[in-house]
């Protein structure tokens, strides 16, 4: 099982399970978490990862390299990623270790993120010839501006857990990602569970996402159409 969920102190806990592969996800895996995020009962559910090292290395390039223009039009990450940020519920990420490339997009698709002392952000993907195009061009862009999503992005910064607290990324660095993830989440689900929603919907109604996301997806397709090019 790729993903797997757990109750934790009456929270629903999604937890990315392939450690040996840095946490990446392959087409089941994303089939798993579309799967899980779809069941979600509560007003809150937190997303984490198995082990003690990569929070999630991004897409499985076992994969990648393998995926053409017509995969990048239809991008299943990023349609995963972009149910899970419109889903009804509060999602946070518990972010306790590298999170790179689609592993960096998928924290951004949560509503809330909390960061381990060694928890790294960054998007490489551009040293892959592609671009970040599970939402992480659009969605980086909106939260930090466009100034910083161009360090990170074309100049290959990677952030530090003080780096994304300082820029609005995470909400603070904790020393158990997931035991606090947890605890915020109890909070949270004692409000009230349709103000919640509510609010979610308007938030999302204010960062209106579908052009970028569609500029994403295009320019992916010509990356992959030309790759052998260079």
């Amino acid at each position: 099982m790729t993903v797997r969920v757990e109750r934790i102190e009456r929270i629903e806990v999604l937890v990315l399970d392939r450690p040996r592969r840095a946490n990446a996800y392959d087409r089941a895996t994303l089939a798993a978490l579309d799967e899980a995020v779809a069941a979600v009962q509560g007003p809150v559910a937190v997303l984490a990862s198995a082990g003690d090292g990569a929070f999630c290395g991004g897409a499985d390039l076992s994969e990648l390299g393998a995926a053409t223009p017509a995969d990048a039009l239809e991008l299943r990450s990023q349609g995963v990623f972009e149910r899970l940020c419109r889903a009804p519920f509060v999602s946070i990420a518990a972010v306790h270790g590298p999170a790179v490339a689609g592993g960096f997009e998928l924290a951004l698709a949560c509503d809330l993120r909390l960061v381990g002392p060694r928890a790294t952000l960054s998007l490489p993907e551009t040293s892959l010839g592609i671009i970040p195009s599970a939402g992480g061009t659009t969605r980086l862009t909106a939260m930090v501006g466009p100034s910083r999503a161009r360090e990170v992005i074309l100049g290959g910064r990677t952030l530090s857990a003080s780096d994304a607290v300082a820029w609005g990324l995470a909400a603070r660095i904790v020393d158990d990602p997931l035991a606090e993830a947890v605890a915020w989440a109890r909070r949270i689900a004692e409000r009230s569970p349709l103000a919640l929603r509510m609010a979610k919907r308007v938030l999302d109604a204010l960062e209106d996402r579908g052009g970028g996301l569609a500029m994403e997806r295009a320019t992916e397709a010509v990356l992959y159409a030309s790759r052998g090019e260079e």
